[in-house]
């Protein structure tokens, strides 16, 4: 599916165009939401992970399409343990889907 190699560390501009989420918006949910805390250079550049890349998935998985608020999604994250793989399940299905749909496309063209 994925075979691109994984970095350690993504800069915002990356992180903004890998969830086509706008960079003021990433920035925003990094100061309200707790468990996004990605590293900083010596002049302040972001550097995300791969788990802040998760934390931001989950987040908009709660914000956007769960409808919850900031505070909301920040205590959901803080106090449930299973959110993490309840997400990561439905990106998998997501990518699945996508993946089902070109394949009909293709089918279809013939």
């Amino acid at each position: 599916m994925n075979n691109e190699i994984q970095k350690s560390y993504y800069t915002i501009g990356e992180v903004s165009k890998l969830l086509n989420l706008p960079i003021s918006l990433i920035r925003f949910w990094e100061k309200e939401i707790d468990i996004l805390k990605p590293q900083k250079t010596e002049k302040g550049t972001r550097k995300f992970s791969q788990k802040d890349i998760q934390n931001l998935r989950l987040i908009h998985h709660l914000v956007k399409e769960k409808g919850f608020t900031l505070q909301g999604a920040n205590e959901k994250l803080k106090n449930d343990s299973h959110i993490d793989a309840n997400a990561q399940l439905i990106d998998s299905l997501k990518r699945v889907r996508e993946f089902l749909q070109s394949i009909k496309s293709e089918l279809s063209k013939r």
